[in-house]
């Protein structure tokens, strides 16, 4: 599965929100697996957008023939757009659908790893993060993605804000700590998105 991400900065929040209605025209599209999106809780007009192919292919084809149409409708409704492109490599908690629904808050987490460390990073995702995420109250699903250049993608779904706030609040220092997280990591970026039910697709 190939997960998209686009963070962009609205400048027009009623035109981007009507443009943003414009994607339910996507579940047509071969490869498309569902979308989600809405507004990041720590920086003011930032819009965050998840989409999920079900490969390279099938989201390139998307790419040349239907998105400039569909993308139309936000034409200068937002600025500084960033897009990543990442492979799905494995699930965090288990069973990862992108969906949407049940949740309210999505967090991001976006690191570049120094290259010696990268088999250890993901090695420490799947036993230590993972387990500590899975078992937390509110933790619906998540992955965890790569892109090339060492670039790592943590997404993780959460039924409330609260829920993740308390998670964050009691382990996650520790955590680092025991992951050895401040050894592997290069640049690490992060937000925490409140979910948009219009966006959902």
């Amino acid at each position: 599965m190939l997960v998209k991400w686009t963070r962009c900065t609205v400048v027009d929040r009623r035109g981007f929100e009507r443009g943003q209605r414009k994607w339910a025209g996507l579940p047509g599209e071969p490869g498309f697996r569902g979308q989600g999106g809405g507004w990041s809780r720590l920086r003011p007009g930032v819009a965050h957008v998840f989409s999920f192919w079900e490969s390279r292919p099938f989201y390139d084809s998307f790419m040349a023939r239907s998105h400039d149409r569909l993308a139309a409708a936000q034409s200068g409704t937002f600025k500084d757009v960033r897009v990543k492109l990442f492979d799905y490599r494995f699930d965090v908690k288990t069973g990862f659908e992108p969906r949407f629904t049940d949740a309210d808050v999505v967090r991001v987490a976006h690191s570049r790893i120094r290259e010696d460390r990268v088999e250890h990073y993901a090695l420490m995702q799947e036993k230590v993060w993972n387990p500590a995420m899975a078992g937390s109250p509110g933790m619906l699903r998540g992955l965890f993605g790569e892109a090339p250049g060492n670039e790592f993608l943590v997404l993780s779904m959460w039924r409330s804000a609260a829920e993740h706030g308390k998670y964050r609040a009691e382990r996650v220092e520790r955590l680092a700590l025991r992951a050895q997280l401040a050894t592997d990591v290069v640049a690490l970026t992060g937000d925490v998105v409140d979910l948009e039910a219009a966006w959902t697709v």
